[in-house]
């Protein structure tokens, strides 16, 4: 997980064999480091032809997704345990090299009340166990912070990195969000901050998730204090053009978000590009 990568939800939310091949070409023609795999459905993925084309490509893949209903880690944990299991074997036989994303809740998730004792024993329980499957798969196990509209137990870089000393297993880190920190840090630099010596990998979104440098997004705080803390980890560009109507409404996006990916990839990407390149990252 290091240079820069994208997030496949730029060509496709459907991880079949169409859908990679589509992805896997793009990436490569815009000269990505790596690849971030949306794995929303591990169950239907071709594994086979996945680790073909990536290896035919020489792209570095990571995955990520968030868990189903009936399989919160919060309230159903044995189920959030087995999925999680499963996706990493999938993750695996891919040829990835990690599994992050909202691996502890889903996206949507929320009580209307406040995390109670039991339903974080409940997460670092199943991160637990998903991390140390992880570690026998030779993987590494990511927890990314989301906004409080998107599920109500971990929103910021600090509620992370104090999830992940009570779970304490060496190869889970802290995968932060641009897009998430505009909303829920007191100043994104501190969200950097609070997560350093936890910090692998980091989504560079824009404040209404469209095209980077079009927004309010502060990126020369971003990049200074990744500069800052000697982030070595992955970059990846992360921005929502087509999505099916379950992801949207979990992420609660009911407008075009960007005229295009063209739009996205020709515009914010060279963007983000210069900004790392000004600050020494890449």
């Amino acid at each position: 997980m290091k240079g820069f990568g994208v997030h496949t939800s730029m060509w496709t939310m459907a991880w079949d064999p169409a859908g990679a091949e589509r992805a896997v070409a793009a990436a490569t023609e815009h000269k990505m480091d790596f690849i971030e795999i949306a794995l929303l459905s591990p169950d239907k993925v071709d594994t086979a032809h996945s680790r073909k084309l990536l290896e035919a490509k020489g792209m570095p893949a990571v995955c990520s997704l968030g868990l189903p209903e009936g399989k919160r880690a919060s309230t159903e944990p044995e189920a959030a345990m087995a999925f999680l299991r499963f996706a990493l074997d999938q993750t695996a036989a891919i040829g990835a090299t990690a599994l992050t994303g909202v691996t502890y809740g889903g996206i949507g998730e929320r009580t209307g009340l406040p995390p109670t004792m039991a339903e974080h024993d409940n997460v670092a329980r199943v991160l637990a166990d998903a991390a140390a499957y992880a570690g026998r798969l030779g993987l590494a196990f990511g927890i990314e912070p989301v906004n409080r509209y998107e599920n109500h137990i971990l929103n910021t870089g600090w509620q992370a990195v104090e999830m992940i000393e009570k779970v304490g297993h060496e190869n889970i880190f802290v995968h932060l969000d641009t897009y998430h920190m505009n909303i829920e840090e007191r100043g994104l630099a501190l969200g950097i901050l609070d997560a350093r010596e936890h910090l692998r990998y980091i989504h560079l979104s824009e404040s209404d998730r469209g095209t980077p440098g079009a927004g309010n997004v502060r990126w020369d705080e971003i990049y200074a204090a990744l500069k800052a803390i000697d982030f070595k980890g992955g970059l990846a560009m992360e921005s929502f053009i087509d999505m099916p109507p379950e992801v949207a409404y979990g992420l609660a996006v009911w407008r075009p978000v960007a005229a295009s990916r063209d739009v996205v990839m020709g515009e914010g990407l060279p963007f983000l590009r210069n900004k790392a390149r000004q600050y020494g990252l890449i």
